[in-house]
Parts: structure tokens; C-alpha cells; sequence
């Protein structure tokens, strides 16, 4: 692969990770699910429950 191809690779990656389309797809796997509305908003749901838990700092 060229080195344009891997930066390419690499900036996709990273933005899947940064929208969130990366923890969407391992919440499919882990659940079983097929990428829906409900198996969406299901997701939405506990994401939203993990970050009131998260402890802020400062």
C-alpha cells in the first residue's frame, strides 16, 4: 500500500473513532445486533448513561 493510502486509511480510522461510527459498530457485535433504528437508539442510551457516570475532573 502507498503512503497516501495508509495516511488515507489512518485519517478514516481516526474520524470513525471521533463520530463515534467505530463504538457504534462494536456495540453492534457485542449486542448481536443489526444496525437499526431501535439497535441506534439503544446505543444512544447507554452511551448517554456512560458518560453521566464518568467522574469529571477539575
Amino acid at each position: 500500500m502507498s503512503r497516501i493510502g495508509r495516511i488515507t486509511t489512518l485519517l478514516m480510522a481516526v474520524l470513525r473513532e471521533i463520530f463515534d461510527e467505530s463504538a457504534y459498530q462494536r456495540f453492534l457485535a457485542l449486542s448481536g445486533m443489526a444496525s437499526s433504528r431501535g439497535a441506534y437508539a439503544r446505543f444512544m442510551r447507554e452511551r448517554e448513561g456512560t458518560k453521566l457516570r464518568a467522574p469529571r475532573c477539575c
